[in-house]
């Protein structure tokens, strides 16, 4: 039991030092807390955490390392999930300038269905999320560990990435964050935009292995 724990906190760790670096997924959020407000980025936020469920459920089942060792899998996903990064960032470019700069007048927030699944594309399709998925449960997770312990972290993981992203969002959407960001909303709607297709581009042509 007390090797579980050890090898949970490495896990944990290793967790958060990932899920706390800026990504896809925080760009989302982020524009998604300030353009959309709270509700919208915490069901996008669950969305990011419901993400890491699928990468979880194939490295549990043994299928990860079979997905790594496929070149036709792995390119299908970078570049599936650099069209989609691309899309958002094109979405994001073409924001128009607001004339109202009250957080009222903010534009009406997509369905929350359409925030979960934003959340959950921008992270099921990153390959690197893959990587790092694969790479934990095949470096740190021994053989032995108990798949009902291994299920246990991802169990986990998923909660806390959720809850990170919640937290993100939370911050966000203070009234004074978001009324100062409505005053020049569609400038930093077209930063982030370039942020997404730099993802994209990065994307296309990493070498993930």
């Amino acid at each position: 039991m007390h090797g579980h724990w050890l090898e949970f906190a490495q896990v944990a760790l290793a967790h958060l030092l990932a899920v706390a670096s800026p990504g896809p997924d925080f760009a989302l959020v982020l524009r998604q807390s300030l353009r959309h407000g709270r509700r919208t980025a915490i069901w996008t936020s669950l969305g990011v955490g419901a993400g890491i469920s699928l990468h979880i459920a194939y490295s549990l089942l043994g299928l990860g390392l079979l997905l790594r060792g496929s070149e036709m899998w792995f390119t299908a996903v970078k570049f599936a999930g650099a069209a989609y990064l691309a899309w958002v960032g094109v979405q994001a470019l073409r924001t128009p300038p607001r004339v109202e700069t009250s957080v009222a007048d903010a534009p009406a927030p997509p369905v929350t269905r359409g925030a979960f699944a934003a959340g959950f594309l921008t992270n099921a399709l990153n390959p690197k999320a893959t990587l790092f998925f694969i790479s934990l449960f095949a470096l740190v997770v021994s053989p032995q560990t108990p798949k009902i312990v291994q299920l246990a972290y991802g169990l986990w993981m998923v909660a806390a990435t959720a809850a990170w992203f919640c937290l993100v969002a939370v911050l966000f959407t203070q009234v004074a964050v978001r009324r100062r960001f409505l005053r020049h909303g569609h400038w930093i709607d077209r930063v982030l935009g370039v942020v997404f297709l730099a993802f994209a581009v990065g994307l296309v042509f990493a070498r993930l292995r």
